[in-house]
């Protein structure tokens, strides 16, 4: 799937969360992301997006009474959006470090393990420290970040997310995460 097409499920989203988002503030900030993702689309790359897009039956296309068509995503579409956003998804490193562990245990079983190994794999990406097999520590705050990847696997019932204010391996977790000991 091409980078426009992509563009597209991701505006389309970013429709629907603005539909459910309740906080103004979450509201313009996905306006302007939407805002900024079409300025950069000419109208002759979205129409030939738009037709791929129909082609796979990531979307539907409905008419409306004035004669002019509705496009929605579907559920495939938005599967596929929740994939493509994973791609972006980074941890950001606060000013000022709130003194918390934020670690990660699952227990996945074996037949699924590709979405086991999948969540290792964004883990690690994100840049946790994995203590054990299937426990992971970061520094900064990831809630967010990590709810939506056991979301996009399903894997709610496996994972675990802890807050921490005390480590028997502290030192050594400052010093991977560039954490300075004052």
């Amino acid at each position: 799937m091409g980078v426009v097409q992509k563009k597209i499920l991701l505006l389309l989203a970013g429709g629907f969360a603005l539909s459910c988002s309740r906080s103004q503030n979450q509201q313009w900030k996905i306006i302007k992301e939407i805002t900024e993702e079409w300025h950069d689309l000419t109208s002759q790359q979205i129409e030939r997006a738009v037709a791929s897009l129909y082609e796979s039956r990531l979307v539907k296309a409905e008419r409306k009474s004035d004669g002019s068509f509705a496009l929605t995503i579907n559920e495939n579409g938005k599967k596929k959006t929740l994939s493509y956003h994973l791609e972006t998804v980074k941890i950001k490193r606060p000013k000022e470090w709130d003194k918390r562990w934020h670690i990660i245990s699952f227990d996945i079983p074996e037949d699924i393990r590709s979405a086991r190994d999948s969540l290792r794999h964004h883990l690690i990406r994100l840049g946790f420290f994995e203590m054990h097999q299937s426990t992971f520590v970061h520094a900064f705050p990831c809630r967010d970040e990590i709810e939506y990847i056991i979301e996009l696997y399903d894997l709610r019932k496996y994972v675990r997310i802890i807050t921490a204010t005390d480590i028997d391996v502290e030192a050594r977790l400052k010093k991977f995460f560039n954490i300075s000991t004052v």
